[in-house]
């Protein structure tokens, strides 16, 4: 097959759902929200529905600059998000957050609940908030937020941040979903720097010391040990040399020197390449773990998978059934 003869998915929408796109487009917020409700619902006949929309709206994204905002609980990161946005909208920008909640283990619902943490920024009309449970998705991410932030881009959001659970899970996840990923740290962390994880300091383009007016010192000192840190480290881009900066999003200090690393990113990797480069590799990735996520959605649902699979499972436990040997008999169901 050609390039030029690759399949292309052309559905025709519904009326209901042609309205859906419409309000998206007109940067509706109730549209908005109901379209985000669409594609986290795991009904099949939604999950098409919910493709149709995205494809529609597809060339109406990639406009806005992508943020991931991460850090371990206490470091701050909604107070320093509510300062950020109102601050961007006072600035004329638009503000989608996509916060994702820890999920209640036994609803699966979201426990923190955002809106009710970014009080002054969810009552602002350039504002939409998102609360999402994180339903176990590696990384503290929401399985859809890679398509809620599309719908967000395409209702005429300037900037999307993706905020994290920051409760131990690999944040490589948000990393590879946004164009910048920015890591909360607090002052008095700096005795405890060895232990974070070498991988997410890998994949931090910027790291910010939240809550700097507590203890200036203490600030001074931690900062040096960041960028002691980093600086043995390779870089991610060669045109990038991930700053630290220290702000207080409580007073509103340092917001300004914030958002001009953000802008000095752009100016960065833009002229080069890197920045559209980056974002085709992400899109690259989103497809395949989709395909990955499917595969194993098919392999579980095969009717003799089913049939099977607590049989050699009970086996593989007492020892009488290889664990390769157990996947090779279920993998083959599936070639029948």
């Amino acid at each position: 097959m050609k390039l030029s003869e690759a399949p292309v998915l052309i559905h025709t929408l519904s009326s209901a759902d042609q309205s859906l796109v419409d309000g998206v487009l007109a940067g509706q917020r109730r549209a908005l929200a109901k379209a985000i409700t669409l594609i986290e619902s795991t009904r099949a006949d939604h999950q098409q529905r919910a493709q149709q929309v995205l494809n529609a709206v597809l060339p109406s994204t990639g406009n806005a600059i992508r943020i991931g905002i991460s850090g371990v609980p206490g470091a701050g990161k909604s107070t320093f998000i509510e300062a950020l946005g109102v601050w961007l909208i006072e600035q004329g920008k638009k503000l989608a957050v996509l916060a994702v909640d820890p999920s209640s283990s036994v609803s699966g619902g979201s426990i923190l609940g955002d809106k009710t943490r970014m009080e002054q920024l969810s009552q602002r009309e350039e504002a939409f908030i998102r609360p999402s449970p994180s339903s176990g998705s590696l990384g503290g991410v929401a399985e859809k937020s890679r398509e809620a932030m599309l719908l967000c881009e395409a209702a005429g959001y300037d900037v999307i941040i993706i905020e994290t659970v920051g409760v131990g899970q690999s944040e490589t996840t948000v990393a590879g979903m946004v164009d910048m990923f920015c890591l909360l740290q607090l002052p008095n962390a700096g005795d405890d720097l060895q232990a974070i994880k070498k991988g997410i300091v890998e994949i931090a383009d910027m790291v910010v010391i939240n809550k700097a007016d507590i203890d200036k010192q203490a600030t001074a000192v931690v900062r040096a040990q960041w960028r002691n840190a980093l600086h043995m480290l390779r870089p991610a881009s060669p045109n990038w040399a991930p700053p630290v900066i220290a702000l207080s999003a409580l007073h509103k200090e340092g917001i300004v020197d914030f958002w001009a690393q953000v802008e000095k990113y752009q100016a960065a990797l833009k002229p080069t390449g890197e920045f559209a480069a980056k974002r085709q590799h992400q899109a690259l990735n989103w497809m395949w773990q989709m395909i990955d996520s499917g595969l194993r959605q098919h392999f579980r649902h095969h009717p003799r998978v089913q049939e099977n699979l607590a049989a050699l499972t009970l086996s593989v436990e007492k020892g009488t059934t290889t664990p390769a040997t157990a996947a090779y008999v279920l993998l083959d169901y599936l070639k029948h």
